[in-house]
């Protein structure tokens, strides 16, 4: 049993140490031909040449497969994956398809066969290109290639060249930290850390015993690397706690004072979240209770499944201190009762603003591809056009998310916020004076008749060309199946017990750099922190809030660094990065999000079970 333990151990030490040089050497790709890591691959000539960097030899085909007509970017994640998909050729499979050329198997290609071959088959080469490889003189003689001697000199290129990779990563490595710290304020890099800050807790055993279904065993993994800093952190959670009710509302709340709105998540192509922000006024001083939840838009409830009801949602709310870019994190909402979570305490007066979060592991792009287009446009009987019961639908779900009052109207303010998300233009008074002599309206809002209206005189503007409306639907999230897949409306609801608050949606954009920090506070603020073995300039915050669980890692260090994370032990798990491992680098003094994990199957047991690495 000892000799099996030993060899075990020994076996996942192998693995690290292959998966610790498998992302170095990935990194020494991606750097030498991109600025950062964290920069996009933006074009299918950038693939192909940090494919040739990591050694490999892609085809046309091999790139079409991952650069499809949709894609815009690919970034260092997806870049890891292709290398684990596409594997570099061996000399055996190199010889192999030689030798199918050679059919008599004398170990020599004809030039006039080769240039056949390799001008008029697969990738095709031109005559310079094919005479380029016959001219040397190491594996060509008498007209013939020596393929043996041609596959041994191409795999010792191939090795040299990433070898090349490795040697400038290393010699460049201060000048591409100078490239990240230019980039520092972007919310996807480190956020700086405070100037004077505080050790992190280290948990003695006599702090409080953890509670039953929500347990945290921090161990030194075994298949840490020897001579690299690393740990593991554990979080077990039944299913039953997963929805547990947690928050509970002062016994007067249905008396106090409320402001709500709508709002939504909208998903980008390249992944980043959009929402509205908002901004809250407080006359004075009052005891509040702030939630989120996401939204049923259905008219009829049950009536129809809504996907985007598994999100999770989140607000975080920070006050304005003297100019709306100074603003410190009061509170967030980790208080849950089912899908709402909510925050509770007192708030002075003044302004605050309340930023809407996902963690982006429900709200993603998904894989399914949709087949045929959902039809939006028909003829009546008297040859008119129309729109189809579907598309209806969608529309009336349309203007139940971007109603953010809930008043059954669209006011100018919130038509605009349609209009800027599916055009890029706002309606002006003048506009909006056309839309009243021609749809309907109550009170200078438009109806929901009249919005439907609105569309079809846009489809009928383009005699039946349905391009324009299926522009609108996939910048609102729904698929070609008519589907909001890439969407989550939810609700926000204020209520003081000493005011009225005045809540107003201000603008949709992404969390950027305030939403980050905030984050990152939170977790730091109430996660257990462990700092990596021997390495206490690195510390890794993990933070359970409600059926989430994120982690952030904190860089104390004057130096850049690379952490590996892995999650192959996690059980019924989900990330919003979609990969069970990955690394990510972390700027010097600067903390930023590593991931956020919640259940694959929320009535089931779930494990978080994370290894987290220095490379």
């Amino acid at each position: 049993q000892k000799a099996t333990h030993s060899e075990n151990s020994q076996g996942k030490k192998s693995q690290h140490a292959e998966e610790a040089t498998f992302y170095m050497n990935c990194r020494a790709a991606y750097l030498s031909v991109l600025k950062s890591s964290l920069e996009n691959i933006k074009s299918r000539e950038q693939l192909s040449l940090v494919l040739q960097q990591a050694g490999r030899n892609p085809s046309q085909k091999t790139i079409d497969k991952y650069w499809t007509s949709q894609t815009t970017t690919l970034n260092f994640d997806d870049f890891c994956d292709i290398l684990k998909k596409e594997k570099p050729a061996t000399k055996a499979e190199l010889l192999e398809a030689f030798g199918k050329i050679d059919t008599d198997k004398t170990g020599f290609i004809l030039h006039a066969e080769l240039y056949k071959i390799l001008t008029t088959r697969g990738d095709k080469m031109t005559w310079d290109e094919v005479n380029t490889i016959t001219k040397q003189a190491d594996f060509n003689c008498s007209g013939k290639l020596d393929y043996s001697k041609f596959c041994e000199l191409y795999l010792t290129t191939r090795e040299q060249c990433c070898r090349n990779a490795r040697d400038r990563l290393e010699v460049q490595s201060r000048w591409r930290q100078q490239q990240f710290g230019n980039q520092a304020e972007t919310p996807s890099e480190g956020i700086p850390l405070p100037v004077a800050k505080s050790s992190p807790r280290i948990p003695r055993k006599t702090d409080p015993k953890p509670r039953k279904g929500d347990s945290r065993t921090p161990s030194r993994p075994s298949s840490a690397q020897s001579g690299k800093a690393s740990f593991s952190s554990t979080v077990s959670v039944s299913g039953s706690s997963n929805r547990s009710t947690k928050l509970v509302e002062p016994t007067t709340v249905k008396e106090w004072q409320c402001a709500q709105s709508k709002g939504c998540f909208y998903l980008e192509e390249d992944g980043e979240i959009l929402s509205h922000k908002y901004r809250l006024h407080f006359p004075q001083r009052s005891p509040v209770c702030v939630t989120i939840k996401p939204l049923n838009v259905h008219q009829v409830e049950g009536e129809v499944s809504c996907p985007w009801l598994s999100v999770d949602t989140a607000l975080f709310i920070l006050k304005e201190n003297e100019t709306p870019e100074n603003l410190q994190l009061v509170g967030f909402t980790e208080l849950q009762n089912k899908e709402m979570f909510a925050w509770k305490g007192e708030l002075e007066s003044g302004i605050y603003w309340l930023l809407p979060f996902t963690t982006g592991c429900r709200l993603k792009k998904g894989k399914t591809q949709i087949t045929g287009e959902a039809k939006l446009l028909y003829r009546d009987e008297d040859g008119e056009l129309a729109l189809t019961k579907d598309f209806q639908a969608a529309l009336l779900e349309i203007f139940e998310t971007i109603d953010l009052d809930g008043n059954g109207l669209l006011s100018l303010e919130e038509y605009n916020f349609f209009e800027l998300r599916t055009s890029g233009e706002k309606c002006d008074e003048e506009a909006w004076a056309v839309c009243k002599e021609n749809f309907e309206m109550k009170k200078n809002e438009l109806t929901r008749q009249g919005f439907m209206d609105l569309n079809l005189m846009e489809a009928n503007d383009r005699e039946g060309d349905p391009s324009d409306l299926w522009v609108t639907l996939l910048s609102l999230g729904y698929n070609k199946a008519l589907e909001m897949t890439e969407a989550c409306p939810f609700a926000v609801a204020v209520c003081a017990e000493r005011c009225r608050p005045a809540l107003k949606a201000v603008r949709v954009e992404a969390g950027g750099s305030q939403l980050s920090r905030a984050l990152c506070r939170a977790v730091v603020g109430k996660g257990e922190a462990k700092m990596l073995d021997g390495c206490e300039n690195i510390v890794v915050h993990t933070y359970k809030w409600g059926r989430r669980i994120t982690s952030v890692i904190e860089n104390k260090s004057e130096n850049r660094v690379i952490i590996h994370v892995n999650n192959e032990q996690s059980k019924n798990c989900l990330n919003n990065r979609g990969l069970t491992a990955f690394a990510v680098e972390v700027a010097p003094k600067s903390m930023m999000v590593s991931q956020h994990v919640m259940p694959l199957d929320e009535q089931e047991e779930w494990i978080y079970n994370c290894v987290h690495s220095l490379l």
